[in-house]
């Protein structure tokens, strides 16, 4: 063999080539098995002629899979044509190609190919070989030998299939996992956003209602601006307090110098309403009911939603005065918080209207603005909003005839999936 039939011959598989020259050198012995009485004329040459054919043929059975597998057929059945008794030496080229042929191909084509092979094998056996050969040799065998060689390529294609339906779904599950994991950074990161929305807004509202509040009496009442400075002190103390909690959940968790404070709940809703006295504004809270044990996420929830309705209050509404209702029942809690009447006053802490109000303009409002509303054009309802659903409640807001803009939120008990009303 030349150079280049050997690098021709390298650049295949090894088993491709381990296969297609052992079925070559089967068939030196495959052609004298052959009783010497019934030996065709020309002896083993044209047995091995044919098988080199076949065996050739077999290094394209990756791309053309069917044109090998015909070209071994037709080798198969010259041989067989020849009076070569039929062994498993002989049949080694097609017998490879059809393993090969069930492998890369569907099943129904490989029962094609195998039953066609068997067929014309079989039938010019009966035809041409010497009747001294039994006919279980000229049928059984061949027969045999070509259909095991056909299911175990089917076999073994089933095999390959399931080993890729199951990396398949090994990927699948790994991709999944990892979108979960993004899903659950993202809504932690949501989550601290709100928070840092709602100790931020809350807070820097108070500061500069007291603020306000102070540089107005500071003249007419100093002892008054004092006690506001000294309250304001405490608010933005405080605000700096709820700010390293809230960002320290950005933290390692091996953070020793993490916060460990337990989250606002509503059993500070009293010292919130101290807090929001301090700036001018009074809150009064009743409760109905006997208070359950809430979860963590609906107290935190109901504590939100309440300082957020509260802080829009102290800065767009023109009223002293709120009022928070809490009433429980057995499957849920109601969280209501109303406006005052009007005291004709704005909450920017000076008595009277403020400069820059139109005529017939009430106090404390702007056109197309209603009290209760943030003033980025409603974002605090709608952080309410998410905040009611996230576990499985809802929130109403409005004006209402009889005690003016309110915000009801009731929540369950337990935090359960959203409302189809809240995710539509």
């Amino acid at each position: 063999m030349t150079i280049t039939t050997w690098r021709w011959v390298g650049n295949h598989r090894r088993d491709t080539v381990v296969i297609a020259i052992g079925a070559f050198v089967a068939s030196g012995p495959g052609s004298r098995i052959t009783p010497p009485a019934n030996a065709p004329i020309g002896g083993w040459v044209p047995a091995v002629v044919l098988a080199a054919i076949a065996c050739t043929a077999l290094f394209w059975h990756e791309s053309h899979p069917r044109t090998t597998a015909v070209v071994a057929i037709v080798c198969a059945v010259a041989v067989t044509a020849l009076g070569y008794l039929l062994t498993p030496l002989l049949l080694a080229p097609v017998m490879a190609a059809l393993y090969w042929l069930a492998t890369r191909t569907d099943r129904r084509t490989n029962m094609i190919f195998a039953v066609s092979a068997c067929v014309l094998v079989v039938g010019t056996a009966l035809v041409a070989d010497p009747a001294s050969y039994g006919w279980p040799l000229k049928s059984v065998g061949p027969t045999a030998w070509l259909l095991m060689s056909a299911a175990l390529g089917d076999a073994q294609r089933t095999k390959e299939g399931y080993l890729d339906a199951v990396r398949a779904r090994a990927e699948y599950a790994e991709r999944t996992r990892e979108a979960e994991a993004r899903r659950r950074v993202a809504a932690e990161r949501t989550r601290i956003a709100r928070e840092l929305h709602d100790v931020v807004a809350h807070h820097v509202t108070l500061a500069h209602a007291q603020a306000s509040t102070a540089a107005h009496l500071v003249r007419t009442r100093p002892d008054q601006a004092a006690q506001i400075l000294t309250s304001l002190t405490a608010t933005t103390s405080s605000a700096l307090r709820d700010l390293k909690a809230t960002v320290g959940l950005l933290r390692d968790g091996d953070d020793q110098d993490a916060p460990l404070e337990p989250a606002p709940s509503l059993a500070q809703l009293p010292e919130l309403a101290r807090v929001f006295a301090a700036a001018g504004l009074t809150v009064t809270i009743t409760t109905r009911g006997d208070p359950p044990s809430l979860s963590p996420a609906v107290d935190l929830t109901a504590f939100r939603i309440a300082q957020e309705a509260l802080t829009n209050v102290a800065k767009h509404a023109a009223t002293g005065s709120a009022y928070v209702d809490i009433t429980y029942s057995p499957s849920d809690l109601t969280l209501k918080i109303i406006n005052g009447a009007d005291d004709g006053r704005r909450r920017s802490g000076r008595p009277g209207g403020g400069p820059g109000e139109k005529p017939g303009e009430k106090p404390g409002e702007r056109p197309g603005h209603r009290p209760g509303e943030g003033a980025d054009g409603g974002f605090g309802l709608i952080s309410m909003r998410e905040r009611a659903s996230s576990v499985g409640g809802h929130l109403d807001a409005g004006s209402h005839p009889e005690f003016g803009f309110h915000v009801t939120a009731v929540l369950p008990l337990r935090p359960g999936k959203p409302t189809k009303t809240e995710q539509g």
